[in-house]
């Protein structure tokens, strides 16, 4: 009975040993992850992190300052370009609606496509800014929203909306009802959004070589930016401004670059 308890003993210490072990190792791993998301770099709007520090904040940044192509820009003296068209090719998705802490986004599902200069670009999601990140004539709209889009070689195009107060807009009331709280994702049931539905029946559009409009603020992005506005009523500008009273990055100076205008 001795050398069974001996025994025992042994083998209950082995075993709480390899368990402190595994407990330690596993502080450690979620030690390191709080570590993490407390250093992930923080920007914002307004404050200390707004977009005059983008470039500040952290090395990654560093285009938001030293960039010579950034987005957004004041659209003026556009010259006559190809007159080319934008190949809209847009399917149904389910409802996901994401309150990210920056914007209000919609995640769209695979499928759903542009063509632009024969090249093909899947829409991956689109999202909204209040006022419009870009100016026309130096005139800002009251929101703006942006369609996402990549291709095969990971280059992004992205597709600019202007939004004004207009008339109520019943496939922006089907997105604002279904916003979650801050930093939660609202995947809605039984319902679908086609953004095809949220473009104006005008296609004619500016391009030109940009940026993203928020941090890393990576260039060569393909802009193309329609002339044409769609509406909203006020109450849905209102809505969106409750939750972001300002989610717009100041225009960037044009620099060399040329800006295109593409009738249809």
């Amino acid at each position: 009975m001795m050398k069974l308890s001996v025994k025992l003993k042994n083998l209950l210490s082995r075993n709480l040993l390899v368990i402190a072990t595994f407990l330690i190792a596993l502080m450690a791993i979620f030690s390191t992850q709080v570590i993490a998301e407390e250093n992930k770099p923080h920007w914002s709007y307004g404050g200390a992190a707004n977009p005059t520090q983008w470039g500040e904040i952290s090395p990654n940044f560093a285009l938001c300052e030293l960039g010579k192509n950034q987005s957004p820009i004041n659209i003026n003296n556009a010259v006559e370009g190809t007159p080319i068209k934008i190949q809209f090719n847009y399917q149904p998705t389910p409802l996901l609606v994401v309150n990210n802490g920056h914007t209000v986004q919609v995640n769209y599902k695979s499928g759903s496509t542009i063509k632009l200069n024969a090249e093909e670009y899947e829409l991956i999601q689109f999202h909204f800014h209040t006022p419009s990140e870009h100016t026309i004539n130096n005139k800002a709209s009251a929101l703006e929203m942006h369609l996402v889009h990549r291709n095969a070689q990971n280059q992004l195009a992205v597709v600019g909306v202007m939004i004004n107060k207009g008339a109520n807009n019943p496939f922006i009331a089907q997105i604002w009802q279904h916003i979650p709280t801050l930093g939660k994702n609202n995947a809605v049931q039984n319902s679908t959004i086609n953004a095809a539905n949220l473009l104006p029946k005008n296609k004619d559009f500016f391009s030109y070589n940009g940026s993203l409009t928020t941090p890393p603020c990576s260039e060569n992005v393909k802009w193309n930016v329609l002339i044409e506005p769609i509406q909203v009523a006020e109450k849905q500008i209102e809505a969106f401004q409750s939750l972001y009273q300002v989610n717009a990055r100041p225009v960037q100076p044009v620099n060399a670059r040329i800006v295109e205008f593409h009738g249809q």
